[in-house]
């Protein structure tokens, strides 16, 4: 019995789209970013975001921000 390899390329391809028809494209979507991963530096970066705010200040934002979205 001769098996022959398919590239992953190819078989990345049939997979997403059996699990698009079974699935649905958005649960597709969530299960496949599960496994991606992120970049950059978290930590550094939320240091700049929020190296001139207080936890009150932070806080508050989030609270506008949530007060705005709920109309």
């Amino acid at each position: 019995m001769n098996v022959q390899a398919k590239p992953l390329s190819e078989i990345t391809r049939h997979a997403i789209e059996l699990l698009s028809k079974e699935m649905g494209i958005v649960d597709t979507v969530r299960f496949l970013n599960q496994f991606t991963t992120g970049y950059g530096d978290y930590t550094e970066e939320r240091e700049g975001l929020f190296k001139d705010l207080t936890l009150d200040e932070i806080l508050a934002t989030i609270k506008k921000s949530r007060s705005q979205q709920n109309g």
